[in-house]
């Protein structure tokens, strides 16, 4: 079931919980060596898969992320599939037609997956799919072929920051891949991968070995979570145990 949601500045923020499960063998490493320097115990990590469903004050629907997908799609050689989004969207009385707008943090398959059917249809048929040009002009391969051919004719290219729904504006965080982005509505921040582990809001200079840009992604991470800090914002987070934490 979803979680209890928020409103800020007239947007309703409900959390969606795709899936809960720990890395596959596939990528799988001790915690220690994910997260370099932590200090971290060798221990096992439990992923949340959260999205974000996003309800104006006129009832427009806008959607952050799409999850790990069905049982074949991209995330399967690691992540706990099939995820369970379109059965959390139905709880909060939501089909995916009444989705006007889809942006995606990253094309990683655990964020975007989600936005074709098993049979390779798009999932939210109506709504326009939100990417950085940095985040597509990097995709390639199965990427491409998967997850962005069947979505072409929908997707909506922004270049830094953008409002891509009413109350709802994407701003460019790169780092973790070059198009990373995270979404604001009034002082929630639904921030993708910009932290993946609260390790990392103690010390944001602590590095995750699959940034693409290991030194960026920190560099982003740190000048992102102290204007949000400054703000007293709500971090809405992909991968934490609980979707929202006060800064």
């Amino acid at each position: 079931m979803p979680h209890t949601p928020i409103t800020v500045s007239g947007v309703e923020v409900t959390p969606l919980c795709d899936a809960v499960g720990p890395m596959g063998a596939a990528i799988r490493r001790p915690l220690p060596e994910m997260f370099p320097g932590s200090g971290l115990p060798d221990e096992p990590w439990v992923l949340h898969f959260h999205c974000y469903l996003l309800r104006s004050a006129t009832g427009r629907l806008t959607l952050v992320d799409t999850g790990i997908g069905g049982t074949g799609s991209p995330a399967a050689s690691w992540a706990p599939v099939p995820g369970t989004l379109a059965g959390e969207l139905a709880a909060a009385g939501v089909a995916p037609a009444d989705v006007e707008t889809v942006v995606l943090t990253h094309l990683h398959s655990d964020h975007a997956s989600g936005v074709v059917t098993d049979d390779g249809r798009p999932a939210f048929e109506n709504a326009r799919h939100v990417l950085q040009r940095a985040e597509l002009d990097a995709a390639q391969g199965g990427t491409l072929d998967r997850l962005i051919a069947p979505i072409k004719d929908l997707v909506q290219v922004v270049e830094g920051d953008a409002e891509v729904a009413p109350g709802v504006r994407a701003h460019l965080a790169p780092g973790h891949t070059p198009g990373h982005q995270i979404v604001r509505a009034g002082d929630v921040a639904m921030t993708g991968d910009l932290v993946l582990h609260p390790a990392q809001l103690a010390d944001p200079a602590v590095r995750y070995v699959y940034d693409d840009d290991q030194e960026a992604a920190a560099r982003t991470r740190a000048e992102v979570l102290e204007r949000l800090r400054a703000e007293r914002a709500v971090l809405a987070t992909a991968h934490f145990s609980e979707p929202f934490v006060r800064l």
